[in-house]
């Protein structure tokens, strides 16, 4: 399948802005599941855009601009075919062992509430621990609320799971918190999603998690949509939590109060005008 991406960020400043550098985990890369057949990253001003690949594998870009500006585009286009097939992950860069993905961050502390739900869901060590996954990612499903206004980049697990309330970016968090008390090692992924009803104006990037379970690797799991990663999934990034895997972060000197705004087109064959279907499914906080 042929996945299309538009995807334009909008800066505006109050005051010109002297200088700003910036971190893009925009890029994604072939492996056995997705072939990336172009990819272009342009920029509406003089600025300098170093590739490099971080800690994790993923294809990175430091952007730099050292004069003033007030206004800000970054535009990200690329074609990328996708393959059908299983869950697991295979031929994806893995520079870090899978233990790493045991460590909790400060967006994936489990709290006394998800330790319990852990235990509670999927507690039995005697279970296949695929089954397990499946389990947690079923009750996070069924028991957390799609809402865009609940939560922010800054919330953490905990947090969300208290208030039952959350993006996708939340229960990737949620399900990686819980993974981890269990001894399972668990990461965060960005990237976007395909959506099946034809909606191809989405507020964000999507945001799911992958489980490493022995003898399979490392496998995927969407709770914001209870399934796991098909054809319909175009990977960009992994990191032990949203802000490893962010796909702008970065700093500034000057520019007064910032506006931010983001276009984003995800597009595949046979997919007519946009649909109608509830666009929470498929956005991160970006």
């Amino acid at each position: 399948m042929r996945i299309q991406i538009d995807h334009l960020t909008r800066y505006h400043y109050t005051l010109p802005m002297r200088s700003v550098i910036q971190l893009l985990r925009v890029t994604p890369q072939t492996n056995a599941h997705q072939t990336v057949v172009s990819w272009h990253i342009n920029v509406d001003c003089d600025a300098r855009i170093t590739p490099y690949v971080d800690a994790f594998g993923n294809a990175c870009h430091i952007m730099a601009i050292d004069h003033s500006v007030s206004d800000l585009s970054i535009e990200v286009t690329g074609l990328v075919d996708t393959w059908p097939g299983s869950a697991g992950i295979i031929d994806a860069t893995e520079p870090l062992p899978e233990l790493v993905f045991l460590q909790p961050t400060l967006l994936t502390q489990a709290d006394e509430a998800i330790t319990r739900f852990a235990y509670e869901v999927a507690g039995d060590p005697q279970q296949n621990p695929l089954d397990r996954c499946h389990a947690l990612m079923t009750a996070l499903w069924r028991e957390i609320s799609f809402d865009t206004r609940a939560t922010s980049t800054l919330t953490d697990a905990a947090a969300a799971f208290a208030d039952r309330r959350g993006v996708c970016q939340d229960l990737a968090h949620i399900f990686i918190s819980a993974c981890r008390i269990l001894k399972i090692p668990a990461r965060y992924v960005s990237g976007h999603l395909l959506r099946q009803d034809g909606a191809e104006w989405q507020e964000a990037a999507h945001a799911w998690a992958e489980a490493y379970i022995a003898g399979l690797g490392w496998v995927s799991f969407d709770p914001a949509n209870c399934v796991s990663a098909d054809e319909h999934y175009l990977r960009v990034a992994c990191g032990l939590d949203y802000r490893d895997a962010a796909p702008v972060s970065g700093a500034r000197y000057g520019g007064g109060f910032e506006t931010l705004s983001v276009d984003l087109r995800v597009r595949g064959p046979g997919l007519g005008k946009m649909g109608q279907g509830q666009m929470g499914q498929d956005s991160a906080n970006q």
